[in-house]
């Protein structure tokens, strides 16, 4: 397998995903900007939408989406229990988090990313950011991950879109059971394997 990433962008969570699963794997950086990957490769003839992660499995097929690539290297490698069973009510509240934090907590740090975002924008998403944090923090109150005791892919992905608080002036001190997770998911082996791979540490 192959991941087409940037550094420290929501790729980061699938190549935490990829490394904590022990599955042989390749990565490649890509500029988004340019769409080219590092090989010199035209970055949209491997995924259409130009834009990271991008998984290229051993048999050429092609999945885009970070949460359907993590799911799918969990189930991959499901000795280590990166997503409950099929048939746990455990899997449907991974689904939930992934969902939450893709599409309340990720997409509401886009706008900052964004050059042609309004102030008006910027400001309506940071109130959004606010208490979508406020509701985790209570929810990881008494849990050392998402779902309990055991590491999954929605914690790889929390714990990247928590990362970017600091690039938006966004102080995560406010929660400190947030910043006192996010040092914790932070520790383990994969994940600092995945940021010193992509430079980031």
């Amino acid at each position: 397998m192959k991941l087409f990433y940037k550094a420290g962008a929501c790729s980061l969570a699938s190549h935490i995903a990829l490394v904590e699963s022990g599955l042989p794997f390749d990565i490649e950086a890509v500029d988004l900007k340019a769409k080219v990957t590092a090989s010199g490769a035209d970055f949209t003839k491997i995924n259409a939408k130009g834009y990271v992660p991008a998984l290229v499995l051993d048999n050429g097929d092609v999945l885009t989406e970070g949460p359907a690539i993590m799911q799918y290297i969990a189930d991959q490698a499901p000795a280590k229990h990166l997503a409950p069973l099929n048939d746990a009510m455990a899997r449907y509240r991974l689904q939930g988090w992934l969902t939450f934090i893709g599409t309340e907590l990720h997409k509401n740090f886009s706008p900052f990313f964004n050059p042609a975002a309004s102030s008006d924008w910027k400001a309506a998403a940071m109130s959004n950011l606010e208490r979508r944090l406020a509701y985790t923090a209570q929810q990881l109150e008494d849990k050392t991950y998402l779902l309990g005791d055991e590491f999954s892919i929605g914690d790889a992905y929390l714990f990247t879109v928590l990362g970017w608080a600091k690039f938006i002036d966004l102080d995560l001190g406010k929660w400190p059971v947030l910043v006192a997770y996010r040092s914790r998911v932070g520790e383990r082996a994969g994940v600092q394997a995945a940021l010193k791979a992509e430079g980031l540490i």
